[in-house]
């Protein structure tokens, strides 16, 4: 079998992908990564608390491993922390990583390129899926999400902190994709079934914050799709805390 590690955001794609992939009988699947901010014990760009993001892991059944950043991190030094956390995972025999993407061309092609330099493989159950279709799939297998983060030029305050279902969807603007894939909005995935146990959780503030991106810092970008920042963009966040 081959040795695969799954790129988990703790979102509705990384969930639907993994639950996808515990059907795949040709890939070993034993490991999670996820990029987590830490100044401030975060998932990075979904703002999510690692708290909660450790007890989907323990729910899931499979081991996390988290790749740290700083708050204000350099091309240089992401590009390094990146390197190094790929070379550990060779070392470790991994030969394929899994992500969520569905249509964002430019990024895997990114990633897949990044890929290649240390030898492994990409894999995306969910690409070229039809979003509708997969936001259908997504509720008809029993899994529940919350929004964590919206883009305040797409969504308002109100977009956040709701729960994903069909009324969230045909509340969308038309210019929103329904699975969120442009990065319009995040969500933190609580049950389904590749939860042993539902996360419990309540609702804490909602914040509005506003990011800038140097021209230095763009590259960043490509490496997760969950941290993909325009310039001068502004997110609502909602802080769920952990019970």
């Amino acid at each position: 079998m081959k040795k695969t590690y799954f790129n988990w955001s703790s979102g509705k794609d990384s969930a639907l992908a993994l639950y996808k992939m515990q059907q795949n009988k040709e890939h070993n699947l034993d490991l999670l990564v996820t990029t987590t901010n830490k100044n401030f014990d975060r998932v990075s760009m979904h703002g999510l608390r690692n708290e909660l993001l450790f007890k989907q892991a323990d729910s899931i059944g499979v081991k996390l491993n988290t790749i740290e950043f700083p708050a204000d991190v350099t091309m240089d030094l992401y590009s390094e922390i990146m390197k190094t956390s790929m070379n550990s995972l060779v070392e470790k025999k991994y030969t394929h990583a899994v992500f969520g993407d569905i249509f964002l061309e430019d990024l895997k092609a990114y990633r897949d390129s990044k890929l290649a330099e240390v030898n492994i493989k990409g894999v995306y159950p969910l690409w070229k899926k039809d979003t509708k279709t997969l936001i259908k799939e997504f509720l008809d297998l029993g899994f529940k999400a919350i929004t964590v983060c919206v883009n305040a030029k797409l969504l308002g305050k109100e977009f956040v902190g709701r729960v994903i279902d069909e009324k969230f969807i045909n509340d969308l603007p038309e210019n929103v994709d329904v699975c969120g894939e442009n990065g319009e909005f995040h969500t933190f995935v609580y049950d389904g079934p590749i939860f042993n146990y539902p996360i419990d959780f309540s609702l804490g503030e909602k914040v509005l914050k506003s990011y800038t991106l140097h021209d230095k810092e763009e590259d960043n970008c490509h490496l997760q799709k969950e941290e993909i920042v325009n310039h001068d963009n502004s997110f609502w966040y909602c802080d769920l805390l952990s019970k």
